[in-house]
């Protein structure tokens, strides 16, 4: 199969589990305000959506995993990570729903001009959907003998010994995700901008 073939592999439109997340949520102030720290912690019941035109990212890898809520509910994620990433037009947005009040909509945009610089980021997702190009993939390794990323997050309930993927460098375009939590070594936002509307305003 083609997808199996190590070198460049592209793929296009795809989504859902197993598919490398855009680890563009560099816009943490989004998570932070729902409780999204990282897998290790109860995540919120809030999702939130990330766009971007492109990221440039090295050292990829993803497993799967279960984040748990504060309520105790658990829900199946793909946690992706990258040793670092480049990302251009960066765009996190969430709809917090207010008593009486109604919906409000929080979204962070930075990296118009200089791309977003993150290190060892990790997302938690569970939609995606982006063209991608991954260079020298390794697919159905296990997740904890993974060498060419960050490897796993530590804290992520995640067995070591499931499926996971690996790549020396991604490029992912076009992105669109829904994810649940994100963590990262470093972020470097240049061109931060936030806003706070009444009603959705998402990124897509």
């Amino acid at each position: 199969m083609e997808s199996l073939a190590r070198g460049g592999t592209r793929w296009k439109r795809f989504a859902v589990v197993m598919v490398p997340s855009v680890a563009a949520t560099a816009a943490i102030g989004v998570a932070l305000s729902q409780g999204a720290l990282a897998a290790s912690f109860s995540v919120s019941g809030q999702q939130f959506k990330v766009a971007t035109e492109r990221l440039d990212g090295t050292g990829f890898v993803q497993y799967g995993a279960i984040d748990a809520q504060k309520g105790g509910k658990q829900v199946p994620v793909a946690v992706s990570g990258f040793s670092s990433a480049k990302i251009k037009n960066l765009c996190q947005s969430v709809v917090v729903p207010v008593p009486v009040f109604g919906d409000v909509s929080m979204k962070l945009q930075a990296g118009g001009t200089t791309p977003v610089e993150a290190k060892n980021l990790y997302i938690d997702l569970d939609q995606l959907d982006a063209d991608a190009t991954f260079n020298n993939i390794d697919i159905g390794v296990a997740a904890g003998s993974t060498t060419k990323g960050p490897g796993m997050h530590k804290g992520d309930k995640a067995d070591p010994g499931s499926f996971a993927q690996q790549a020396e460098s991604a490029t992912l375009t076009n992105v669109k995700q829904r994810a649940w939590a994100t963590t990262a070594g470093t972020f470097k936002l240049s061109g931060l901008k936030m806003s706070v509307a009444k009603g959705k305003n998402e990124c897509y």
